[in-house]
């Protein structure tokens, strides 16, 4: 996994300004001196309780605890990784990202080239935008396609940047040419069918996409990376590709079907509770609903869904709504999807109308709008009542031995989910929709994971908004330490001096941190506040520090302050041994006298060390 050299970091957490980050989300005001303020994106609220201290590079709501720099922030808005966090910042800022030698990071070479790729692809797509809107034969043409054919607005074409091509490829090896794009990025882009020995002219530059309707497609972060290209009538008959509807961008060094879903750039930001993904089979589908205002519809990229998108999905939301064609093909996506979903820890339900009509997506919600969604809603099957009926679709008519394999099918499906808990859950609603005894359903479970002699599946890791939030670190000495620490860095050696192993609770990130920098304090090694990164070790680590920088102890004496944190946590690790010698020495008979001797030394010892002062002084 690509690691991105913490110099690269400190560098981009200094230049960067975090009020400009927080701006593109929230909107902030003076808040008194640097400080600014404004409604918190992580929680809904009436009143400003979202602070913003741009000197400092942290941020902190009073009113939901969320706190960070500006790394944390991009991560948690847009639902990025650390590494796709400051490669986003880089990208907007200006600022070159630099990777650990040898840690699988893209070499010089191959990050310029991604670069220029990115830059062609949003070339590409704006050069099909205005053909779209041109005021000649091609733009007339498909601008009456996409309001009278497709019955879809201008405005949602200029808002997803849909464009067009003439039969002839439109002149986009020229322009591109002209703008100096290297050779490699031009071979390599897939808009080209190129001849390996061929010189770079426009007449060399023959075009993928003739004659169609061209839909932008973007990565999770927004960048055109692809394009699909919908045939039309002014698909040429010498285009290889005539009788497909859709011909899609080939995989390039920056896009990996397989591992992309259109429009999840903007339904990621739309999902919560209550507001699951709505995927569909294709991208027309995903417009239609977001021009009714169903934003969290998403669809593959021409390809059955892959075991990657799925572990995408659940990186932003637990829930997925399937909302597939009522035909036979779209059955076979649903029922494909199904295994692969329970793997990867999904929540899955699937939209179906009443009776046995077919369905068809777009015409649905064109004609019914958002009320077609809430209609679906209210009748949607669960992955199991959905399994029972595609596999026995009338269970009151169904024999022993059809209900036998209908069971041993949907117990197949059952052993995907990840954890016995989940399983026996399943296996409880199965039985019910097959109209089996709990028993036997949960027998045939149980038969099916012994004939696959496999351990649980591993499950994802649990995404910060499906679970319940994690506790808030307590108000300890620990962490009181750890603040003055941090805001009194002259004081650190001393404490690390005087603290006593064992004194420190690490049951909690207060006191790990502590135990951690106080080591740092004690070698020699202290970075310093604002260089700490290489120091967390996760979220709940940065959180804190973040949240402890944000606000700073009001104290007159650090040391005296410092000296009674010290003194709580010796109370706090030597009192119950204290108590457990009053009630031994209490208790006759229970020591022989050589260790009531022992006993009455060791307690002496433990009433002399409590009452003497903790003394705050730096290593010799």
């Amino acid at each position: 996994m690509p690691v991105i050299k913490p110099s690269c970091v400190r560098d981009l957490k200094q230049r960067v300004n975090l009020a400009d980050v927080v701006g593109r989300v929230a909107g902030l005001r003076k808040a008194g001196g640097s400080r600014l303020k404004g409604l918190c994106p992580f929680h809904q609220e009436k009143t400003p309780s979202f602070h913003v201290d741009p000197d400092k590079g942290f941020y902190k709501c009073f009113g939901c605890g969320k706190a960070g720099d500006a790394i944390t922030f991009v991560r948690d808005t847009e639902q990025l990784t650390f590494t796709e966090a400051v490669e986003a910042l880089g990208k907007r800022f200006g600022i070159v990202i630099e990777y650990e030698e040898g840690s699988g990071g893209p070499t010089h070479e191959e990050r310029s080239l991604r670069q220029e790729l990115f830059d062609l692809h949003d070339a590409a797509a704006d050069h099909f935008h205005q053909a779209l809107l041109a005021g000649d034969e091609t733009g007339e043409f498909f601008r009456r396609y996409w309001t009278e054919e497709r019955r879809f607005s201008l405005d949602l074409a200029r808002e997803f940047k849909v464009g067009a091509v003439d039969a002839a490829g439109g002149g986009l090896g020229g322009a591109l040419l002209r703008r100096k794009y290297s050779e490699e990025a031009l071979r390599r882009c897939g808009l080209f069918f190129i001849h390996e020995q061929a010189l770079l002219t426009p007449v060399a530059l023959r075009p993928r996409f003739r004659g169609r309707l061209i839909i932008p497609i973007r990565d999770h972060q927004g960048r055109v990376v692809a394009f699909t290209a919908r045939q039309t009538a002014r698909t040429p008959e010498d285009d290889p590709a005539r009788e497909a509807k859709y011909v899609n961008s080939p995989e390039t060094p920056i896009f990996t079907k397989g591992q992309l879903l259109f429009n999840l750039d903007r339904a990621r930001t739309a999902v919560g509770e209550g507001r699951p993904f709505v995927l569909v089979e294709g991208q027309l589908d995903a417009l239609r609903c977001w021009s009714v205002g169903l934003r969290t519809a998403i669809a593959p990229q021409g390809t059955s869904i892959t075991e990657g998108q799925l572990a995408l999905l659940r990186r932003y939301h637990p829930q997925v709504e399937c909302l597939f064609d009522r035909d036979a093909a779209g059955h076979k996506a649903a029922q494909r999807l199904l295994p692969l979903a329970l793997q990867a820890g999904l929540e899955v339900r699937f939209l179906q109308p009443a009776g046995d009509g077919k369905m068809d997506p777009d015409l649905l919600f064109l004609n019914e709008g958002l009320a077609a969604y809430e209609r679906l809603r209210a009748g949607a099957l669960s992955a199991m009542a959905f399994a029972a009926a595609s596999l026995l679709p009338h269970p009151e008519r169904a024999g022993a031995e059809e209900r036998g394999r209908a069971a041993q099918a949907v117990a197949e499906i059952i052993g995907h989910s990840g954890g016995e808990a989940a399983r026996a859950a399943l296996a409880q609603e199965a039985a019910g929709a097959l109209g089996l005894l709990p028993r036997v359903m949960q027998q045939e479970v149980a038969a099916q994971e012994s004939r696959l002699r496999r351990p649980d599946p591993p499950r994802p890791a649990p995404d910060a908004k499906a679970g319940a939030p994690a506790p808030a670190d307590p108000f300890t000495a620990e962490r009181d330490l750890l603040a003055l620490c941090l805001h009194h860095e002259e004081i650190g050696p001393a404490v690390g001096h005087a603290l006593q192993p064992g004194w420190v609770d690490t049951g909690h990130t207060a006191g790990r941190l502590l135990n951690r920098f106080l080591g740092e304090f004690e070698q020699g090694s202290w970075p310093g506040r604002d260089h700490l990164d290489p120091l967390l070790e996760d979220d709940a680590e940065r959180a804190l520090v973040a949240t402890l920088r944000f606000e700073p102890p009001r104290v007159d004496d650090p040391a005296r302050v410092a000296q009674a944190g010290l003194a709580r946590l010796r109370s706090r690790a030597l009192e119950p041994r204290l108590r457990q010698i009053e009630l031994a020495l209490a208790n006759p008979g229970a020591e022989r006298e050589s260790a009531s001797l022992s006993l009455l030394q060791e307690r002496s010892a433990l009433q002399r060390q409590l009452r003497q002062p903790v003394v705050l002084a730096p290593p010799a």
